[in-house]
């Protein structure tokens, strides 16, 4: 006979899956803030910096933001470039923990 599913146990053990990634997420920011000298700024700045980049229509700003962004984390690894993807603009690895390893590497 089979062994039944604990329900409960297999939401307990997502849930805390989910606030580990969660907390994970907050700190990969904070340090990613730390590494590129952010955390110097008045907190308004900083926040209205990122809703203007949040906000941002503008196809040609947000890819020389990505840019910039690609070269900085390249500087901090000292890695070698990274070739660019040439299909239709998609970034959505830009979500990636890339950065967080960046900052660890810098701190």
């Amino acid at each position: 006979m089979r062994k039944p599913r604990d329900y409960d146990a297999e939401l307990k053990a997502l849930d805390d899956k989910a606030r580990q990634l969660k907390a994970r997420k907050r700190e990969q920011l904070g340090e990613l803030v730390i590494a590129t000298g952010a955390d110097t700024l008045p907190v308004e700045q900083l926040a209205g910096a990122l809703l203007l980049t949040v906000e941002a229509t503008d196809e040609r700003a947000k890819e020389a933001q990505r840019m910039r962004g690609e070269a900085f984390f390249r500087a901090k690894s000292g890695a070698h470039p990274i070739a660019r993807r040439h299909d239709s603009g998609n970034t959505a690895d830009s979500g990636s923990p890339r950065p967080a390893s960046a900052a660890e590497g810098a701190a």
